[in-house]
């Protein structure tokens, strides 16, 4: 079976230089090689189909019979690394937090592996009848929600 660190540590000699970051690497049992990586401003195809050919060129078929699948991390799938959430800051998301609540808001501040997303609450304001929709800021660490994905809008 091909190792994950040897993938992982030739996209990341592929990846230095440029402003794209490894997003996840999967080695299946049967050899199959899945790379996401991705990028403020979108992914191309002709740099996937490089880090493609940098990674075949630099892995013996002689060795081990693979398959192997470069692309871009899914939009609107679930966040895998920090800098998927500093390149969403601003907006709309879906946070699943530990106790199975889903949120949507504005994802606001990215500090390390803490996030903040403004949401709109119902909260009754003191002296009237009805509550009104209300901004507040939430706070959470990437490591205890289920997942943060970004919210298409067609709007």
């Amino acid at each position: 079976m091909i190792n994950k660190s040897v993938v992982e540590d030739l996209v990341n000699r592929w990846l230095e230089g440029k402003d794209y970051f490894l997003v996840d690497v999967e080695i299946s049992p049967a050899d199959k090689i899945v790379v996401e990586i991705d990028h403020a401003d979108g992914v191309w195809i002709e740099d996937c189909v490089q880090l493609s050919r940098f990674i075949e060129e630099n892995l013996s078929r002689d060795e081990e019979d693979y398959e192997l699948e470069v692309g871009s991390a899914g939009l609107g799938q679930p966040f895998k690394v920090p800098q998927q959430y500093v390149n969403f800051i601003g907006k709309d998301v879906e946070v699943l937090t530990a106790d199975g609540k889903k949120l949507r808001g504005v994802l606001k501040v990215v500090d390390g592996r803490d996030f903040t997303v403004t949401v709109e609450e119902k909260i009754k304001p003191e002296g009237k009848k009805r509550p009104v929709l209300t901004p507040v800021d939430k706070s959470f660490n990437m490591d205890e929600v289920k997942y943060t994905k970004y919210l298409i809008s067609f709007k």
